[in-house]
């Protein structure tokens, strides 16, 4: 029976801020993957840059720290080489809903089978307090002294917009509930959007812990059900008094891995290689 204890990682200490959201993430993580039941040896956690960018270092399971806003497109492609492995993609907002935006989209859309789970602190906090996409209209930074001027994203439309699968918010200040959002996303068939309301106890002093707990609310205590898409959508847009926390929008359809038809025999790192001609496939490109 695996325990929280196969997921600990000792060969590396843990250098993120003392408060950060970020160390209850980990520990969801890895709480949801052990009520998932799943064994270090079958995941794949792979992240952008960042402080979330180093997640992967604190947890015993196999890793792959990318580029910035790269964390999708490299779980991507780890789940297309096999895609029996359970796949994990960690990242920031400045990562994932910045650079990374194009990757996020398209991931949407494809319904890969795999979770992303996005530390939100809706600022820059490794490179010390820049704007990022999801900072608040008027916050004011090092980068935007006279507060911020564009909408924030609002990953949660966009992601039921350009079609996850599995939508949800959680919230670091409650780990429980957060690794049940997790885990959800987890065992979810299609691509499943964990965005996490992440505060950063050094830069950003208006999104903090206890802003969120005066907030937010979950919406299954409201009875609320996450399997219309048109009501999913218009509750990712209340944000200002009332922040809800839970499965936004959860749906069943094809995974991308389904329609490609060079997977369906069995993953592509499992295929037998030797009757390929390497000499010829790389004359072409001489």
């Amino acid at each position: 029976m695996v325990s929280v204890k196969d997921y600990a990682q000792d060969s590396h200490t843990i250098t993120w801020c003392p408060g950060c959201g970020d160390f209850s993430i980990l520990a969801s993580l890895k709480k949801a993957l052990v009520d998932a039941k799943l064994e270090p040896h079958n995941v794949v956690i792979a992240s952008g840059i960042g402080c979330s960018g180093k997640l992967p270092h604190f947890i015993r399971a196999y890793g792959f720290e990318s580029l910035h806003g790269r964390a999708v497109a490299a779980a991507s492609g780890i789940k297309l080489a096999n895609h029996e492995l359970n796949v994990i993609a960690v990242g920031g907002d400045g990562d994932g809903y910045g650079i990374g935006t194009n990757h996020f989209v398209h991931a949407c859309r494809r319904n890969y089978d795999m979770a992303y789970v996005v530390h939100n602190n809706q600022i820059y906090g490794l490179t010390t307090g820049q704007t990022s996409p999801t900072s608040e209209q008027g916050f004011k930074t090092k980068s935007t002294p006279e507060g911020v001027l564009e909408v924030p994203v609002n990953p949660i439309a966009l992601a039921i917009t350009m079609g996850a699968t599995y939508v949800a918010r959680g919230f670091s200040g409650d780990l429980v509930h957060l690794a049940k959002l997790i885990q959800g996303g987890i065992e979810h068939k299609g691509f499943a959007l964990i965005d996490v309301m992440q505060p950063c106890v050094v830069w950003n002093r208006v999104n903090t812990f206890e802003y969120f707990r005066k907030k937010t609310y979950k919406l299954e205590d409201e009875g609320y059900e996450p399997f219309d898409k048109l009501k999913a959508y218009e509750r990712a847009w209340e944000w200002k008094e009332r922040i809800p926390l839970g499965v936004f929008y959860k749906a069943d359809a094809p995974t991308y891995e389904n329609g490609l038809p060079q997977l369906q025999s069995g993953p592509l790192v499992k295929k037998p290689i030797e009757n390929i001609d390497i000499e010829n496939l790389l004359s072409k490109y001489e």
